[in-house]
């Protein structure tokens, strides 16, 4: 790629983020001395919510709210109008965080490359959901990793890393925020000597590969022949979407929207909720569910203690 050089002038730059991900690396670019933010690329407004309200991405908010002149949102960036849209602006480098859509070649060739943040330690956890992934595998530490892009799916060599500690009580919000932080972090210390020329990408090894893909709503049931740690991994993984769910055969779906591990009791069949103090458990294979928050579709989020108190017959209903 080309360094910048002595008496250089700050690189033109366009961001391509949608999620929250990306918040600090944006703003991070918005004040870099080494850049010139002349647009930004995100997806367009979508309904959301039950009222079904068109809601433009955390990242066009930002975009605004830094006074960004240009900011871009095609339905598809491969199409010839959307990669001309983003030409036309004359970027020297890209830098992607959380975007959705696959980058077109065209856009990759520039002249200091297009730059990807994506929240594992690659190339473990590549594709669409490896801070889901972490915790539903129970790793110890994930992290931020700064690449520059190829035409693969996060395959392409990196420039730098972050590691972050995993305790075993992060959610996948929580989570997402303390790496958006850091990202932003690793964006601001690695970019200055990749834009001059200091530093080179290296190759992803091939050893430790692994791809993660985007979740179905059928994801989130909680199957009670599965361990009770794999279950509460998956509590805290599954949220926002598609969260996590059990068919009660008394009331229906129940959604379970945090939990903590409990031991069996003697009698526990699998597949049952049961009594646990003054709350719910879900009987799994080798122990408790014990749920914490949970809600029934169309009501607001209680304990499962005062859930139990208006639906008494929940206690000893098989679910699936």
């Amino acid at each position: 790629m080309t360094s910048t050089g002595p008496g250089r002038r700050p690189v033109r730059t366009i961001f391509l983020g949608s999620g929250r991900f990306g918040l600090e690396s944006l703003r991070c670019l918005d004040g870099h001395p080494d850049v010139d933010l002349v647009g930004v690329v995100s997806a367009p407004a979508r309904p959301a919510g039950r009222a079904q309200i068109l809601t433009a991405t955390p990242i066009v908010d930002a975009a605004h709210e830094l006074a960004v002149h240009n900011v871009l949102t095609p339905e598809r960036l491969r199409a010839p109008g959307s990669v001309a849209a983003v030409l036309a602006l004359s970027p020297g480098l890209l830098v992607l965080a959380d975007y959705g859509q696959i980058v077109p070649g065209a856009l990759l060739g520039l002249p200091h490359g297009a730059l990807n943040l994506h929240p594992s330690l690659l190339p473990r956890y590549r594709g669409a959901t490896p801070i889901q992934a972490a915790i539903l595998a129970g790793d110890d530490e994930t992290g931020v990793t700064l690449m520059l892009m190829d035409e693969g799916l996060d395959t392409g060599p990196v420039l730098a890393q972050t590691r972050h500690h995993l305790d075993g009580t992060e959610t996948a919000i929580a989570l997402e925020d303390a790496l958006a932080s850091e990202a932003g972090e690793l964006l601001d210390v690695a970019l200055g000597p990749w834009l001059r020329g200091e530093t080179r990408a290296m190759a992803q090894p091939a050893a430790g590969a692994t791809s993660t893909r985007s979740f179905r709503r059928q994801d989130g049931r909680l199957d009670p022949t599965r361990t009770a740690v794999d279950l509460e991994r998956q509590v805290r993984a599954l949220v926002p979407w598609p969260g996590s769910f059990v068919e009660t055969s008394s009331g229906g779906r129940l959604i379970v929207e945090s939990a903590t591990l409990a031991p069996a009791t003697p009698g526990d069949i699998a597949g049952q909720l049961a009594a646990d103090g003054d709350g719910l458990a879900l009987t799994t294979s080798d122990g408790r569910l014990r749920l914490g928050l949970v809600r029934v579709a169309g009501r607001r989020s209680m304990t499962s203690a005062d859930l139990r108190r208006g639906t008494p017959g929940l206690v000893g209903s098989a679910v699936r």
